[in-house]
């Protein structure tokens, strides 16, 4: 694993100075949506957030360790189901369920909701209930927190999500939006050499160091994973995607290699990388396009050897 200096490596300062400023003039609304790309520091940041609400009510109280162990009887977090059921304490287990495709908040946990605030806080002034990936609520249970959003409460809502779109526009306009913008590759940089010993990270030679920032699509957390990720993919794959491939018996070995050889979470992150390297060399949106459908169709976990032979074979009949 990479070694961080500092534990708050993974808090966006940004928004956490906005939210510190909201608890100092005691202006707390009663939902917000943290929205951004995947890895910006939403969950660390919002579960900061969380912490300084709670000393505001009880300052001698030990919060941090009853929001870290998920015991303290005024908060509820709220997980898509997969996720909660099949957590491991490999971090890639973690990241493997998130893009499956398959999880779902569902009705029954939203419910919940409904019984947790009917509760009189006990060390607090409110309830908060935090939502994981809320953009994963099905139709009923975004009706049903619709309603809870709806009626009077002790409670605060604090949404996460990296796809608003799929929010209802109901929901959305009960909470105040806080944003969470991506990194410029010289701030991801600037972000590195602030909490991270480079001269330590183990980057797999045949990379190279910009492409493993663009690839990130300005999350540095995501970098981090990338890098783990993909040191352990062999030389043999990386060899041969240096450049879209043009020879058919090649993409048919190569796309078996792949799919035999690496997870689909691997999968997913080694496209990420193809894409911004094969971009920097033919500057081709359509190949873009088609490998963009790729992750779609991994995410699916629809016939993964299929989908990168097609892929392959549909990029190698362009001209790139």
């Amino acid at each position: 694993m990479i070694e961080v200096k500092k534990n708050n490596f993974f808090l966006n300062e940004e928004v956490n100075t906005f939210l510190k400023n909201i608890i100092k003039n005691k202006s707390l609304a009663n939902g917000y949506i943290f929205y951004g790309s995947d890895g910006l520091g939403k969950k660390q940041t919002a579960l900061q957030f969380i912490k300084e609400i709670f000393k505001q009510s009880s300052p001698s109280e030990n919060v941090e360790d009853r929001i870290a162990n998920n015991n303290h009887p005024d908060f509820l977090i709220i997980e898509p189901d997969s996720l909660v059921a099949s957590k491991s304490s490999r971090s890639f287990d973690l990241e493997k369920t998130i893009k499956s495709g398959s999880e779902i908040i569902k009705i029954a946990q939203i419910r919940n909701i409904k019984t947790f605030l009917s509760q009189k806080s006990i060390n607090s002034e409110k309830k908060i209930v935090l939502i994981i990936d809320a953009h994963l609520l099905n139709e009923a249970a975004s009706n049903c927190l619709l309603k809870t959003l709806e009626e009077p409460s002790n409670g605060i809502f604090i949404l996460l999500t990296s796809q608003l779109n799929l929010l209802l526009d109901t929901i959305i306009s009960r909470c105040q939006i806080v944003r969470f913008r991506s990194f410029s590759s010289k701030q991801i940089k600037s972000i590195l050499k602030k909490y991270l010993d480079t001269s330590k990270l183990n980057i797999n030679t045949k990379l190279k160091f910009e492409d493993l920032i663009n690839s990130a699509n300005g999350s540095p957390n995501q970098l981090l994973k990338n890098i783990e990720i993909w040191n352990d993919i062999s030389d043999e794959i990386l060899n041969k995607l240096g450049s879209p491939i043009k020879n058919s018996l090649e993409i048919l070995e190569i796309s078996k290699s792949i799919s035999e050889k690496l997870e689909i979470f691997q999968q997913i992150s080694l496209v990420n990388l193809i894409q911004t390297i094969w971009w920097r060399k033919t500057k081709n949106i359509g190949l873009v396009k088609k490998l963009e459908n790729l992750k779609y169709l991994l995410r699916k976990n629809i016939q993964p050897r299929l989908a990168w032979e097609i892929t392959f074979l549909k990029i190698s009949m362009e001209d790139t």
